[in-house]
């Protein structure tokens, strides 16, 4: 009897054991199923989910006015005044003002130099050769034709001295009809344009301009040819 009342006691024991057994594989079956479940006192996570809690925005402040740069005059120069001149009396007068006459065009001379040569005085007086030296020429009218009878001066200095010779055309007539001449010399002597050859009437009244005339000492060139024509 006692033997068989053990076993009895035994037997409770394990089913307790078993049936506490079932009951914590169930509820670790459970968390693991739901590990959210309210009866895991370790919930994944580690503890309560949080609350999400509403924020208050900042609060913005309105704009505020900017005063914007202003621009910098730059200064400038005052004009100094000028001083006025005080106005004068115009004089006025009743008499009209006289015309100005325009002056007058100068008076051509009759006679104008058209050729001034220094040529070989052979061509004149072959048998001189170099032992001369002269002056000498024609007068022509606008038709080309001889002028004989005209008063012509050769006036200046040579070689130092005065020379004032006086001619008339026709006398010399190797130079043609009206032809002239002034002996300077028996050798050629050079000159600046020291002596001039001038037309003039009786009364010595100039019919042309001076032509001044160059001398050469050398003697392919000891006599100077100067032909005048009347001007139209």
């Amino acid at each position: 009897m006692r033997a068989q009342s053990s076993l009895g006691i035994w037997d409770i024991l394990t089913l307790g054991v078993l049936a506490l057994t079932a009951c914590i594989a169930a509820y670790f079956a459970l968390i693991f199923v739901n590990p959210n479940s309210s009866l895991n006192v370790l919930p994944p996570g580690g503890g309560l989910a949080p609350t999400l809690t509403s924020t208050p925005a900042p609060a913005t402040l309105p704009p505020t006015w900017t005063a914007s740069p202003t621009l910098e005059v730059s200064p400038t120069n005052t004009p100094v005044p000028t001083w006025t001149s005080i106005p004068t009396n115009t004089p006025f007068s009743l008499v009209p003002p006289t015309r100005t006459p325009r002056p007058s065009n100068t008076p051509r001379a009759p006679f104008t130099a058209i050729s001034i040569q220094q040529v070989d005085s052979t061509i004149i007086h072959p048998e001189l050769a170099c032992n001369w030296a002269g002056i000498g020429g024609t007068v022509v009218d606008t038709n080309n034709s001889h002028v004989i009878g005209t008063v012509v001066v050769l006036r200046g200095t040579l070689n130092g001295s005065t020379v004032d010779l006086t001619t008339v055309t026709g006398i010399n007539k190797e130079y043609g009809p009206s032809g002239y001449e002034f002996v300077l010399g028996d050798a050629p002597v050079a000159s600046n344009k020291t002596l001039y050859v001038q037309l003039v009437d009786l009364n010595g009244i100039p019919l042309s301009d001076k032509v001044e005339i160059a001398t050469s000492a050398d003697c392919s060139k000891n006599l100077v040819l100067v032909r005048f024509k009347k001007n139209r």
